[in-house]
C-alpha cells in the first residue's frame, strides 16, 4: 500500500465492528492526526486496520476476558490486561483484533504521515523501515502521547505550535525505539539570527489571533520544525508556543485597560473561542483573572 495514502477520513482510520458501540473524537495536525476512543459496552467487538500511515495505539485502560490481536509481521497475542500498552504498526501492515471487554476501554490512536511536513528532515523517518511492536511500554513516548491526547481533548495550552512540536518530538521517540538506543542529540546549534527573530516575533505580532501552525514559522527563516524549535528556545528562552500565548496575555492586558471591552471581546480579538479559554491562560501566565487584572488598573 501507497504511504501517499495518509489521510485520516472514515475509511483510513481504525475501524470498528460494530461500529455504535464506539465514541471517537479526532484532532488533526500537519503531518499526523489522533484520535480518542472509547468503548464503554461490554459487548464483544472487533478492529482493524491498515492504510499509508504508521499507526501508535496507547492503550491508557483495556482488559478483556478474551480475545486476541495481531500485528502483521508478529505472533498473535491474547494478552488480557491491555492498560498502559503501546503498539506500534508500521504503514501498510495488517493490524486486527478482537475481544470480550471485562472494563471499559480508553485508547487513543496516532495516525503518522511518513512524509508529513513537521518531519524532520536529518530524521530520515520516512526513509526507516520501522518493526512492528505488540504491547509494549516506554516510558518518554508514553508521557509525549498523553500530552498530544490532552491536545486532542482541548485540555491544558490549546495551541497547534504545541501539539506539531510534541508530533516531531514522538517521530524522534519512535525512531529511537526502532533503533534499540538513544538518539544521538543534533549538533549544538545556536539560536536564531537577528533578523531571524525579528521575522518570527514580526509575524507572530501581526497574527496573535491566528492558530500559527509551528512548520509555517519555521519557513520563515528556512529551517526545519525541529531545528526551529530548538533555535527559537535558544534566542527567546521559551518555546514557540508559549512566547506566542505571552504575546497574548500582554495584547489582553492592553485590551483589558479599555473599560468598555468586555472579558469575551477582549478573548475573542486575541484568539480564544470564549472568555474562560482566555481567563485560563491569563491566570497561568499572570497568577490572577482577566477580572482581577482589570480591577488591580483601578
Amino acid at each position: 500500500m501507497s504511504t501517499d495514502d495518509c489521510n485520516c477520513d472514515s475509511t483510513h482510520t481504525v475501524q470498528f465492528t460494530p461500529p455504535d458501540h464506539v465514541r471517537r473524537h479526532l484532532a488533526s495536525w500537519d503531518g499526523f492526526s489522533g484520535e480518542t476512543i472509547e468503548v464503554s459496552q461490554r459487548d464483544p467487538f472487533e478492529y482493524a486496520y491498515q492504510a499509508g500511515c504508521h499507526l501508535l495505539i496507547a492503550a491508557e485502560q483495556g482488559a478483556r476476558y478474551e480475545g486476541e490481536t495481531e500485528v502483521e509481521g508478529l505472533p498473535r497475542s491474547t494478552l488480557r490486561d491491555l492498560s498502559r500498552k503501546l503498539t506500534f504498526v508500521p504503514a501498510g501492515h495488517r493490524f486486527h483484533g478482537w475481544q470480550k471487554p471485562r472494563v471499559p476501554s480508553r485508547v487513543t490512536y496516532f495516525y503518522l504521515d511518513p512524509a508529513g511536513p513537521t518531519v524532520d528532515p536529518e530524521l530520515h523517518f520516512a526513509e526507516t523501515e520501522f518493526k512492528p511492536k505488540l504491547f509494549f511500554f516506554d516510558r518518554a513516548i508514553w508521557e509525549t502521547a498523553a500530552k498530544l491526547k490532552a491536545q486532542i481533548e482541548g485540555e491544558g495550552i490549546n495551541s497547534r505550535q504545541y501539539a506539531e512540536a510534541l508530533g516531531v518530538t514522538l517521530l524522534h521517540e519512535l525512531v529511537r525505539l526502532n533503533n534499540g538506543s538513544t538518539l544521538r542529540e543534533p549538533v549544538a546549534r545556536g539560536g536564531l539570527a537577528g533578523w531571524q527573530q525579528k521575522r518570527v516575533a514580526d509575524y507572530i505580532e501581526d497574527n496573535l489571533a491566528e492558530d500559527i501552525p509551528l512548520g509555517d514559522l519555521a519557513g520563515l527563516v528556512t529551517l526545519s520544525p525541529y531545528h526551529f524549535a530548538r533555535a527559537f528556545k535558544r534566542s527567546f528562552a521559551t518555546p514557540p508556543h508559549r512566547y506566542h500565548m505571552g504575546r497574548r496575555i500582554e495584547r489582553a492586558k492592553v485590551l483589558l485597560a479599555d473599560p468598555d471591552l468586555s472579558v469575551t471581546t477582549v478573548a475573542s480579538r486575541i484568539g480564544f473561542r470564549e472568555g474562560s479559554s482566555l481567563t485560563t491562560a491569563f491566570r497561568k501566565f499572570t497568577g490572577t483573572t482577566p477580572s482581577g487584572y482589570r480591577r488591580s488598573l483601578l
